[in-house]
């Protein structure tokens, strides 16, 4: 499953967000997407970023919001069969 990094440009956090995750191993399993090109999830996520995000084989979808740290993240990685 990939992983999708909700970020924009400028975002120290979802820099962070970006660290901590390729700090467990998944950088090579991420998606980031540029929420500033998209009304919607502009509407969704402008003030939450960073958001993580997986959509597994039945279309369940798992997030992760900011604030998380590498605990936290590692929880929801092996709670999501990615860590």
């Amino acid at each position: 499953m990939l992983i999708t990094l909700y970020s924009t440009e400028g975002c120290h956090l979802c820099e962070q967000a970006y660290r901590l995750l390729a700090e467990a191993g998944q950088k090579d399993n991420v998606d980031v997407v540029d929420i500033a090109f998209d009304d919607a999830l502009f509407s969704r996520y402008g003030v939450t970023i960073p958001v993580l995000s997986i959509q597994d084989h039945d279309h369940n979808v798992s997030e992760l919001g900011w604030p998380f740290d590498k605990d936290s993240l590692e929880t929801w990685l092996i709670t999501n069969k990615l860590g």
